[in-house]
C-alpha cells in the first residue's frame, strides 16, 4: 500500500456464489490491490458445496500469499487446509476452535457492537476481533458500531480489530485512523466492476 499506515483489506465472499466465476473474479480483486485476509462466508450448509467452494478459493488465495478463513466451519478449516476460522458467536467458540486448530491458525470473532464481547474473545485467544454493521440498513434491527467503540477500542487494546458491515466511503474515512481492518464484501460484489468499487473505498482510507 502507498501509506503503510493505512487499515488493510480483509475481503468477505458474497453468500453464495458460481464456482465457474467467482475464483475468477476473486483473482482479478486480489491482483489489483493488496489485500491481508479473505474470509469464506456462504450461507450454505452443505458440506460438499462449502467445501468445493473452498478448494476453489484456497487455490487463488494461496497463489498469492493471501489468508484464507472459513466462516464458522472449525472442524473444515482444519479438514482442507485453511488458515483459519471466523467465528459470528461473539466470544462463545473462541477457546474451542483455539485448541482444535491449535496456536498457528488465525481465530477471529464477530462481537457485533459489543466492547465486553470483544474484550472476553482477546481473553479467550481470539487473534483479532471485529465490530459491525457500521450503518444501519432495512435489514437489521440491531445496534450499529459507532466511532466512538473502535477510538476507544485503538487506544486500550493491543488486538486487531476488524471494522466490517454497511460500508461506505464516508465511515471508512472517519474509521481509518481507528481500525486494523476494514472487511469489505457485499459493498463490491453487489456492483458490476467489484475492483473498481474497491479501489474508490480504498481511496477513502487515511
Amino acid at each position: 500500500m502507498d501509506n503503510p499506515d493505512q487499515p488493510q483489506i480483509y475481503i468477505i465472499s458474497p453468500a453464495a456464489f458460481e464456482l465457474s466465476q467467482f475464483p475468477g473474479v476473486l483473482a482479478r480483486v486480489l491482483d489489483s490491490i493488496q489485500v491481508a485476509c479473505v474470509r469464506l462466508d456462504l450461507i450454505s450448509r452443505d458440506e460438499d458445496t462449502v467445501s468445493r467452494a473452498a478448494d476453489a478459493v484456497r487455490e487463488i488465495t494461496h497463489a498469492r500469499d493471501v489468508a484464507l478463513v472459513i466462516s464458522d466451519h472449525v472442524l473444515l478449516a482444519q479438514r482442507l487446509g485453511l488458515d483459519g476460522v471466523h467465528l459470528g458467536d461473539a466470544a462463545r467458540s473462541v477457546r474451542k476452535a483455539r485448541k482444535t486448530l491449535g496456536p498457528d491458525a488465525i481465530v477471529g470473532s464477530y462481537c457485533g457492537s459489543s466492547r465486553h464481547d470483544g474484550l472476553t474473545a482477546g481473553e479467550a485467544g481470539a487473534d483479532y476481533v471485529s465490530f459491525g454493521p457500521l450503518a444501519a440498513s432495512a435489514l437489521m434491527d440491531g445496534d450499529v458500531a459507532d466511532t466512538a467503540l473502535f477510538q476507544w477500542w485503538s487506544e486500550m487494546i493491543e488486538l486487531p480489530v476488524v471494522a466490517e458491515g454497511n460500508l461506505e466511503p464516508e465511515r471508512i474515512a472517519e474509521l481509518s485512523p481507528f481500525t486494523d481492518f476494514f472487511g469489505i464484501g457485499d459493498e463490491i460484489w453487489r456492483t458490476d466492476d467489484p475492483v473498481a468499487s474497491l479501489q474508490t473505498l480504498q481511496r477513502a482510507m487515511v
